[in-house]
This record gives C-alpha cells, sequence and structure tokens, in this order.
C-alpha cells in the first residue's frame, strides 16, 4: 500500500480486524519497523485523539514523529494552480509538499472542509495535492470528505464487540450546535459496506448523506424504528448535505438517550457534547464504547502505518 487516504484502501477488511488485533495484542512487536523513520504530521485543524493515537502509533513502530500545526505555525500556504500570489498565502503547496518530503518518510494530513462550496470540499485539494506533490506515501488523518483512520477504528470496535455473527448497525444523526462535516459519518459508512452487517442510517429529512456514498443502505426519518434490535448505534452529527453545510430546523428530539438504545452499544467518534448530542445516562454507561474506540485509533493508525512501512 502506497498511501491511505480512504477507505478503499482497504482490500479485505476482515484480514485487517484481524491484523490490528494482533497489534492490540502486542504492540511493541514491529517496534525496529520504522527504526530511523520519521513521521510528519501536519495539522491543518485541532485534534486530540488523533494526533496523540497517530504519534503512539509511530512510537510504537520505532519511528520519530514530528507534528505542526500548519495553520498556525507555518506560511500560508497556495494550493491553487498559476495563482498570483500577492496575497496573504506565501508558500505554493508544490514547493511545501516537496520540502517536507525530504525531511519525512510518511507525511500524515489533517484538514477539514469549508462547508460552503461542496464543489471544492469534494475535489479534496489539501489532501490531494499532498499525494501529487510529495514523494511520499500520506496518510490521510480526515480530510474534507473522508475520516479513514476512524472509520477503520470503528470497524475495528465492532469486530470486538459484537455478540451476533451478523449484528445490526445503526448511524444515527443526533444535534449538534454548530454545522459539522460529513467525513465520520462517510467513512462509517464506507466500513460498513465492507463488513458482514445489518446496516441502516437514522436522519431526519434534509439530513440525507451523499447518495454515492450511501448507495443503497436504508434510511430511516423515524430514529425509534431504526433503533429496533439494534446492537450498535453509532451517532454522529453532520450538516445538511442536500442544502450544503447548513443547520435545518428538526422537529424531533434526536438526543441520543438510554431508553431509546435499549440494549444496543453506544458509538462516538468523540469529542461529544453532553446532554446535546447524548445523554450522561448513556455516556456513563455499560452501553458506552466511547473510551475502547478511542483505544482502538492507536491500533487502526499503526496498521496503516506498518503496511506502508512494509511496502518501502
Amino acid at each position: 500500500m502506497l498511501n491511505y487516504t480512504s477507505i478503499d484502501d482497504i482490500e479485505n477488511i476482515n484480514s485487517w480486524i484481524k491484523e490490528a488485533q494482533e497489534i492490540k495484542a502486542n504492540p511493541l512487536k514491529n517496534k525496529d519497523l520504522g527504526k530511523n523513520k520519521t513521521l510528519g504530521l501536519l495539522f491543518f485543524n485541532s485534534s486530540l485523539r488523533t494526533r496523540l493515537s497517530t504519534q503512539k502509533a509511530a512510537l510504537n513502530l520505532g519511528m520519530d514523529p514530528i507534528v505542526m500545526n500548519v495553520s498556525g505555525d507555518a506560511w500560508g500556504i497556495e494550493f491553487g494552480d498559476g495563482t498570483i500570489m500577492n496575497g496573504n498565502t506565501a508558500e505554493h503547496i508544490k514547493e511545501a509538499a516537496a520540502v517536507v518530503s525530504q525531511y519525512c518518510d510518511i507525511i500524515a494530513v489533517r484538514a477539514f472542509p469549508s462547508l460552503i462550496d461542496k464543489e471544492k470540499d469534494e475535489s479534496e485539494q489539501i489532501l490531494k495535492s499532498f499525494v501529487e506533490f510529495a514523494s511520499v506515501p500520506i496518510v490521510s488523518m480526515e480530510s474534507a470528505t473522508g475520516h479513514p483512520l476512524q472509520g477503520l477504528t470503528d470497524a475495528i470496535t465492532i469486530a470486538e464487540f459484537s455478540t451476533n455473527k451478523k449484528p445490526k448497525v445503526v448511524l444515527s444523526w443526533a444535534p449538534h450546535i454548530k454545522a459539522l462535516p460529513h467525513a465520520v459519518a462517510n467513512s462509517f459508512t464506507q466500513a460498513m459496506h465492507k463488513m458482514d452487517v445489518d446496516f441502516v442510517i437514522a436522519n431526519p429529512k434534509g439530513y440525507n448523506l451523499n447518495k454515492k456514498i450511501t448507495k443503497n443502505t436504508p434510511v430511516y426519518h423515524n430514529q425509534e424504528e431504526a433503533f429496533k434490535d439494534a446492537d450498535f448505534i453509532y451517532t454522529k452529527n453532520w450538516s445538511s448535505y442536500e442544502s450544503y453545510g447548513e443547520v435545518l430546523d428538526v422537529e424531533n428530539n434526536w438526543t441520543i438517550t438510554k431508553d431509546k438504545i435499549a440494549d444496543a452499544k453506544f458509538m462516538h467518534c468523540l469529542p461529544v457534547r453532553r446532554n446535546v448530542v447524548v445523554e450522561d445516562t448513556v455516556l456513563d454507561s455499560d452501553a458506552s464504547l466511547v473510551i475502547e474506540q478511542a483505544n482502538n485509533r492507536t491500533y487502526a493508525a499503526q496498521l496503516v502505518l506498518k503496511k506502508i512501512l512494509e511496502n518501502a
């Protein structure tokens, strides 16, 4: 594997999950694989789990991580082709990616969408520019439309805690105080399509995700109906895709409660706004897997880095 920028880069998710579980059982087994190798972590947006778990994964493999908050510490980067750079940007991606490639053996990039221009966001300008102009492998730590490290993590977690051969998994929209990206929901959906699960989506009208992502997945506009007999309920807010980036009025209460989830396990990528997205009674209960998910972020990232290093 050269790059990891999408769930589609996973050839066989079941074999990947098995390998991730083996890594989790013995995280330092491949401590020499990344010896004398450097991982560059470039953040255009803030992060907690992604930053720390990917650093930890690199250290477990013997790599030396270098972290840079690009939006605050670097020159403003220009991504346009043929641009007259007489504005706020001082460095072009063509030089920036080439230079970072000289310092790092793998580059991991995190950048969010604008949620204003759908066409521009879906072009994945930042991520694809690094893929084009860097001379080393690229890993997506979240992009405008996907979060493949999180999606892989979620697949690992469901496999780890599933007690049914074919569990029912629900991706449910929940309210939030501001417009959020579709990346986590998109990658989770793509991951579930690769697993042997009964997968459905629940969201209010006006909040359907991109049909190119959801494909034939059943979409319910009645949350309680979707939750019936669920084994896992994965909750995430996202802004409207149809009315791109907007927060629409929703009549029904879509906040996750203990009564709603019944016997299902609750999942969320974190951070989560308590008593807005989900009630305390769920997060503080044995049904919550959010801490276990966060722990598995390390092993998902470590698996990706391992595969890239083995291919070098």
